[in-house]
């Protein structure tokens, strides 16, 4: 006869940060060209889209990268939840965003400029500033970053200390039933 299990039972998980093999970086990544120096030409090789986060010390010196996403030809899919696991885990002080666009056309998609969007927002939010997103394409020599063409910035985000006065906002979560 099998066991039942306990209704009451909470499963314990862990989440750890497992490293791999390394991409060298003594010097801080402060410019868009360190940042391609670094991780462009290897961003390059790949035949898809693919999302990178590199977390970053407090010196701008690269902690570790993290390949988020791998996705078509065309799209790489990528949530700020996944995105931020690595710089959570790392305890960056601050992360860039590179992304390929093995097409070698540059410019932003809409999706590419919605994600930059909400991570602007979602980094002011959890004290990991987004200091650049990167998108690389063609034979490296290319990029297209949204700090040089200045629509990179922090957002005024003022919280409420007097909970009478909290408004919400519906989100796609509460309309469709799954937030409480």
């Amino acid at each position: 006869m099998k066991e039942e299990k306990d209704p009451f039972e909470l499963e314990v998980v862990s989440v750890r940060l497992v490293k791999e093999a390394a991409v060298y970086a003594e010097q801080p990544v402060t410019s868009p060209p360190e940042v391609i120096a670094l991780l462009g030409e290897y961003m390059c090789e790949f035949d898809r889209e693919v999302v990178c986060v590199v977390n970053l010390r407090n010196d701008g010196i690269p902690l570790n990268c993290h390949f988020a996403s791998m996705g078509a030809v065309d799209l790489a899919l990528a949530h700020p939840r996944e995105l931020f696991k690595a710089s959570i885990l790392s305890n960056a002080s601050g992360m860039l965003l590179i992304h390929n666009h093995p097409s070698g056309r540059l410019a932003p998609s809409k999706a590419d400029v919605r994600l930059t969007d909400q991570m602007v927002n979602l980094c002011e939010l959890m004290g990991i500033p987004l200091y650049d997103h990167i998108i690389v394409g063609g034979k490296n020599n290319n990029y297209f970053s949204f700090k040089e063409k200045e629509l990179l910035s922090a957002p005024n985000i003022t919280l409420q200390d007097d909970y009478r006065k909290i408004e919400f906002t519906p989100t796609i979560a509460t309309e469709k039933g799954r937030a409480r």
